[in-house]
């Protein structure tokens, strides 16, 4: 048996999909390991109502007193990645003879580093998980400061992979930069899917009721997500008030730090038919059904790296795709590769109103069959059950 200490700077009830696939790795590998998890208190979505859950784990699960900071500000962000990684660095100090493996899916940078300093400190193995690259997003989002910044953080990153016994990557593209800017061996990487549990969507399907035939509703365009300064929400709202097509609607499901700007935007336009809701926890199946298309903008170089978690989740809900994302990146592939809808590239308003007007045109059965094409794509791709077991293997043969 295993002791497995688990590193997660996300964790339920945060309805986070990374925090459901560290709570789905911690529940799988104490099947068979003592397994103890560390997460910080639940602080993200922003301004979210946490309620308390009374559940029985298999495993331990300790919140740290770290500092948090749910807001999209740098400074306070890198305090929180600090002040995280100090707190499990103690922990694995006081503990390092009960523990063989750790498993970290934390904020980057500061806390990786020093939890991987100390965990080489004791020749603990260590597999990472890689959600995003750093410090590649923040100079995207800084190119006033990008020299300044790849400059000081880029050595950061290159130790704690370099001093990972495995890195766990979410798509090839992301296993193809790290390995060929941080000059790693090829063997050093896994690539993973993060997945979406299929269970709660298939479920939903089979309990919902069949609708009403003569319950007649607007085509309705949904983007469901966090809805944070990268969402690109607002070139949404743009977009398809300029598409301007009768009998529609668009609803924005979520919430996040630009929610209220977004609503402004759509009181300004007197756009009614731009709706706002939130997404009750366990409801993200039943909000999409919602809808008759799923809208995933990404800005520009924001898809090369990773796949956004938003698209399984919408696969899973049989509903197609507007993917306005680079065109070179593993999202738009799958979208193209699955055949489930359009894709255009990123920020360019005339191609997303015309995608938009155009999918109005497919008639009830070709919606449906991209929205299966979708569905068959992602059960095997994108699926827990088959991603949760590579996860579950690596971490198990780590040494």
């Amino acid at each position: 048996m295993k002791r497995i200490l688990i590193i997660s700077c996300v964790f339920p009830p945060e309805p986070i999909v990374s925090a459901q696939l560290s709570l789905d790795v911690a529940s799988e590998l104490s099947k068979e390991n003592s397994v103890v998890v560390l997460s910080p208190k639940p602080t993200r979505p922003e301004n979210f109502i946490f309620e308390k859950i009374n559940t029985v784990n298999s495993f331990e699960h300790i919140i740290t007193g770290s500092y948090t900071y749910p807001k999209s500000k740098l400074t306070g962000r890198m305090h929180e990645s600090y002040s995280f990684g100090k707190h499990c660095a103690a922990y694995i100090s006081n503990n390092f003879k009960n523990i063989s493996v750790i498993y970290l899916n934390s904020w980057p940078l500061l806390s990786q580093f020093l939890i991987i300093k100390t965990a080489k400190k004791y020749n603990l193995p260590c597999v990472t998980h890689v959600q995003d690259i750093y410090p590649e997003s923040i100079t995207n989002k800084l190119p006033f400061a990008k020299s300044l910044f790849y400059y000081l953080l880029l050595p950061i990153d290159k130790f704690v992979l370099r001093n990972s016994s495995v890195v766990l990557c979410i798509s090839e593209n992301m296993k193809n930069q790290l390995q060929s800017t941080r000059k790693i061996p090829s063997e050093r990487f896994e690539v993973v899917a993060n997945w979406q549990n299929e269970d709660s969507f298939i479920q939903y399907k089979k309990s919902k009721k069949e609708r009403n035939s003569s319950n007649i509703k607007p085509f309705t365009f949904m983007y469901l997500g966090n809805n944070g300064p990268v969402a690109g929400v607002e070139f949404l709202i743009k977009s398809f008030y300029r598409a301007a097509i009768p009998d529609s609607q668009l609803i924005i499901a979520g919430s996040g730090s630009k929610t209220n700007d977004c609503k402004k935007m759509a009181s300004n336009l007197e756009a009614k038919n731009i709706i706002f809701i939130p997404v009750p926890e366990g409801k993200v199946p039943e909000t999409q059904d919602m809808a008759d298309i799923m809208l995933l903008p990404v800005k520009k170089n924001g898809a090369m790296s990773s796949i956004p978690s938003k698209l399984p989740a919408y696969m899973f809900s049989a509903k197609p795709i507007i993917g306005s994302l680079d065109l070179e990146s593993n999202t738009a592939q799958a979208i193209t590769d699955a055949n489930c809808g359009i894709v255009v590239e990123p920020e360019n308003e005339d191609l997303l109103v015309k995608a938009m007007k155009d999918i109005t045109s497919w008639d009830k059965k070709e919606l449906i069959e991209k929205g299966l094409n979708g569905f068959n794509y992602a059960m095997e791709k994108f699926s827990r059950e088959n991603n949760l077991k590579k996860i579950i293997e690596i971490i198990s043969k780590v040494k």
